[in-house]
């Protein structure tokens, strides 16, 4: 880390490759959308690393730069439900998460639920059950009250199992 704040071309590309597919995985399974995701994934790496000064590092870069990842995937997911409110996007919507739901018990008909989530529940779903940080942990990353974080994995939840049933 101490390189890579230093500017170390060597030690970013270290950090890229150590973070880059948690980081792609989870702007994937928030956005439902491969180019938008990799395009998140960058511009969250560039973001960090223009932001490296500031980082602590007696703490982890990756719970870090999920923080980052996320808040703007929830950014995306918001900008794309208003321009769907405006009737200003006339693509048809991606196929849901699936390719992105590689796990046996997990199927096209969870990523299909999973997308259906306001993109703060998915977030949250994401964070908890796929990326395995604890309420605690995702309510410090996104700078969120507990009871925030909680009350939208309840609602995601239920709106996963109303979706599935």
């Amino acid at each position: 880390m101490r390189e890579a704040q230093r500017g170390s071309a060597a030690a970013l590309e270290q950090l890229f490759r150590a973070h880059w597919n948690r980081a792609y995985r989870a702007a994937l399974l928030v956005v439902g959308d491969a180019a938008a995701a990799e395009d998140i994934a960058q511009e969250s790496f560039l973001a960090a690393v223009r932001a490296l000064d500031r980082f602590d590092r007696r703490r982890p870069f990756g719970p870090w730069l999920h923080r980052i990842v996320v808040n703007r995937a929830i950014d995306w997911g918001r900008a794309r439900a208003l321009r769907r409110e405006l009737a200003l996007d006339g693509v048809a919507e991606p196929a849901a998460a699936a390719e992105a739901v590689r796990d046996g018990e997990r199927t096209e008909e969870l990523a299909g639920a999973l997308a259906s989530l306001v993109p703060e529940q998915r977030a949250v779903i994401v964070l908890r059950y796929l990326l395995d940080y604890t309420p605690g942990e995702i309510a410090e990353l996104l700078d969120l009250p507990r009871g925030t974080v909680n009350s939208r994995l309840r609602r995601g939840l239920d709106r996963l199992g109303g979706e599935l049933e």
